[in-house]
């Protein structure tokens, strides 16, 4: 891309109306998969409620801050990837409570390794096209965090692992709760290839974990795994924030 072809797509910012088109059509189509995903698999009659109140909420967060913090005039390809992850997640997050079966946790590793190689693609895509932005940014990190979680809580729900596997998902909630009562947890960490690759490796270790044919101890065994890795790269990030909690911002 030249540079006067990513001045042209800064020349206007993205309208409440643009984003409000891509969202409410993006919906729609969550709700037609959601009814497809219900046909197939042994869920309740909530479950294409949930997953529609589910992307709903993200739909929200996208049209309260899209237009704030993405300086183009169109959400992009990569932010349409990162929609389609949402999307996944709230198809994966409306199986929690619907109990516990071979063809559930097949399309729950399915669903999830779709979700990993299309996390893969949207980075590439953003800067491309040269539309990166402090909301794709944000909208790709808050939607690994919410895939993580819900994995996590699947591979419970399965049986795959203890209550323990939990913390996946929920480290780094904590970490950022901490950072109420202790500011210097705030403050922005250097970029790390490790911390992006510890996050990869976390999606990819809970779909296998959920694929039908990883059971127990193995499945307990590859999470706890990746689980180790997650807890030391929030431990070494805690440490360098210690150290730096003097200096200057």
């Amino acid at each position: 891309m030249t540079i006067g072809s990513e001045a042209g797509l800064r020349s206007g910012a993205l309208r409440p109306q643009q984003a409000g088109a891509v969202v409410g059509g993006a919906l729609a189509g969550v709700a037609a998969a959601a009814f497809v995903v219900a046909e197939q698999l042994p869920v309740g009659p909530y479950y294409v409620p949930k997953v529609v109140a589910l992307f709903a909420l993200a739909a929200a967060l996208v049209l309260r801050y899209a237009p704030a913090h993405h300086p183009f005039d169109r959400l992009g390809l990569a932010n349409g990837a990162t929609l389609a992850r949402a999307a996944i997640v709230a198809l994966l997050g409306a199986l929690l409570g619907e109990g516990e079966s071979a063809r559930l946790a097949g399309f729950a590793a399915a669903a999830a390794g779709l979700a990993v190689a299309l996390d893969f693609v949207d980075g590439r895509l953003a800067r491309a096209s040269g539309m990166t932005s402090a909301f794709g940014a944000r909208f790709d990190m808050e939607t690994d965090a919410a895939l993580v979680l819900v994995l996590a809580a699947l591979a419970w729900q399965l049986d795959k692992a203890g209550p323990w596997v939990l913390l996946a998902g929920l480290a780094r909630y904590a970490f950022v709760a901490a950072g109420a009562a202790a500011p210097w947890l705030r403050r922005p960490l250097p970029p790390s290839a490790r911390r992006k690759a510890v996050a990869a490796v976390q999606m990819i270790a809970l779909a296998v974990v959920l694929a039908p044919p990883v059971a127990p101890p193995v499945s307990a065994l590859l999470a706890g795994a990746a689980l180790a890795t997650l807890l030391a790269s929030f431990a070494l990030d805690v440490a360098w924030l210690r150290r730096h909690k003097e200096d200057r911002p």
